[in-house]
């Protein structure tokens, strides 16, 4: 078991190198910031839209097969179990429900004078096949209606969104152009004596500290599988402490390593972030990076017409 390659989510795509790589980190931080708070108060037409422009990005960007299927794929299975199961829960309106049409449809006939049934100018029967139906489907105990399916299609949409937006930004997106971007767009704190660069600089070290995280915990795992422990001779007090030495192992190697770290910033001379700062590129808007904020002011038009939740 490889932790650093069989888990999906967080990891950054050196080669091959697309289109998505060289847009301004600003700018994607921009559109990721957009996809996460454009499906507040939208209607699930747009949050479906969402779903699909994201999955239409993916494709034009292309990315290998077999990144974003196992990046995808399993995201994808987990927002349909959540709509399957949302569309058959309780709507927690708590009342029961009754057509809005009687049964018989003869109840429907208004009261005709001789006259009118004369000239035969009754008006016409409604046709009980075309009327409203809240319940959508009834089954023994399985029950769908119209706001099981509104709660499970806004939840379903939003997990996709949420996590796929985070983890194709981060895909694209190198440690380094993060906290930099990031940087840069918090350049106005520094009026409030906040430290920018500090804050920075704790970002940067949490985000090349993960991977040393995932390689000790595959590590301890591995220690564990290859001694070939009975669990059920055990008990569940015994594999109780055996997982409790495990984790106070782990702590202990986490802090060894952020010993380490610390120790090689002290070795070569660091003082504080201002003093040593260390330029990865250059930030600077070009041409794509225009035209990808001409899009978005196009999406937050769409989005302000089309998708905002009137009811």
């Amino acid at each position: 078991m490889d932790l650093l390659r069989s888990l999906p989510l967080g990891l950054y795509l050196e080669q091959p190198e697309t289109w998505l790589h060289k847009l301004d980190p600003r700018v994607k931080l921009i559109w990721l910031l957009s996809f996460l708070t454009s499906y507040v108060v939208a209607n699930n037409y747009w949050r479906i839209f969402l779903v699909v422009i994201l999955i239409v990005i993916t494709l034009f960007a292309r990315i290998p097969l077999r990144v974003w299927r196992q990046q995808m794929g399993w995201l994808l299975v987990l927002s349909f179990m959540v709509l399957a199961i949302g569309s058959i829960s309780p709507d927690g309106l708590g009342i029961s429900y009754s057509p809005r049409l009687p049964a018989n449809e003869q109840v429907l006939k208004p009261l005709t004078t001789d006259k009118e049934q004369k000239t035969k100018s009754a008006p016409k029967i409604v046709d009980s096949n075309k009327k409203y139906k809240y319940v959508l489907f009834h089954e023994g105990p399985i029950r769908v209606n119209r706001r099981s399916v509104d709660l499970a299609i806004s939840l379903s949409t939003i997990v996709f969104t949420l996590i796929y937006s985070t983890n194709l930004y981060l895909l694209t997106t190198a440690p380094e152009e993060i906290t930099s971007g990031m940087e840069s767009l918090m350049q106005p704190l520094r009026r409030f004596k906040i430290p920018v660069t500090e804050l920075m600089l704790t970002l940067t070290l949490s985000l090349r500290f993960i991977p040393l995280v995932l390689e000790e915990i595959q590590n301890l795992i591995r220690s564990v599988m290859t001694r070939a422990i009975n669990w059920k001779k055990l008990g569940l007090k015994g594999g109780a402490k055996v997982w409790l030495i495990v984790i106070e192992r782990l702590l202990e190697n986490l802090l060894l390593r952020s010993e380490q770290m610390a120790n090689a910033m002290v070795v070569r001379g660091f003082t504080s972030p201002n003093e040593h700062r260390v330029k990865w590129q250059e930030l600077k808007l070009r041409i794509g990076d225009w035209l990808a904020i001409g899009i978005l002011i196009v999406f937050w038009g769409l989005r302000i017409a089309f998708g905002t939740d009137i009811s």
